[in-house]
């Protein structure tokens, strides 16, 4: 952490991007929309003291928020212009949702735990932010009804990218998505194009909770 008299000098969110900055983040909006949204109003109240860490804290069912900066390179690879229509998959407290709707035009965001679901609704709520639909439900299987995505994003491991979520992303759509069994994963971005799923490249390594289902 830097001094933090110059913590009180900068908007809510300008320490989280200022070190998304320094990791490698180079979109200006990605790196507004950080500035724009204080962690703080989307973690449990027990950890906003620490809001402003660039790790991932627990918010219960053995489940922890994304690290701000790993977020930031994921958003960043869905390369947003503003008008997109995007799915979440794993909306936890609701900070990532934040962070997507101030860069494309709608959010779709599928959590499997109800208190986790609730939660992130009323933290969207308190911070004015309204272009955001939050259900809970099995997100492997996505949201059919409101396909084609532009882009997806899943905030939790698996293995493949489940079949539902490759049908629900629009042509020249991208997912990102963490490719592991949970603890041990590449992030990678993928496009879609005529014959499925291409793989772009690797964003980085992380290690994520296993996405889970029915």
């Amino acid at each position: 952490m830097g001094d933090p008299v110059d913590h009180g000098t900068k908007e809510p969110g300008g320490v989280l991007a200022d070190i998304a900055a320094a990791k490698g983040i180079q979109d200006p909006r990605v790196l507004r929309s950080m500035r724009e949204v204080p962690r703080s109003g989307f973690v449990p109240a027990n950890n906003t003291d620490v809001a402003i860490l660039d790790e991932p804290l627990p918010i219960g069912h053995d489940q922890v928020t994304t690290q701000p900066s790993l977020v930031a390179a994921m958003i960043e690879a869905l390369e947003l212009a503003g008008d997109e229509l995007i799915l979440e998959v794993g909306t936890g407290f609701g900070y990532q949702t934040a962070l997507l709707a101030r860069l494309a035009r709608f959010v779709w965001s599928v959590e499997w735990w109800p208190d986790l679901a609730s939660a992130a609704r009323a933290n969207l709520a308190a911070a004015g932010i309204v272009n955001v639909e939050v259900v809970t439900g099995d997100g492997r299987q996505g949201l059919p009804q409101h396909a084609p995505f532009d882009g997806i994003i899943v905030s939790a491991a698996f293995p493949r990218v489940p079949a539902p979520l490759v049908e629900q992303l629009g042509p020249a759509g991208r997912l990102i998505q963490p490719i592991g069994p949970g603890g041990d994963e590449e992030v990678v971005a993928f496009e879609k194009h005529d014959d499925g799923l291409r793989r772009l490249r690797v964003i980085t390594l992380a290690r994520f909770v296993p996405l889970i289902g029915a």
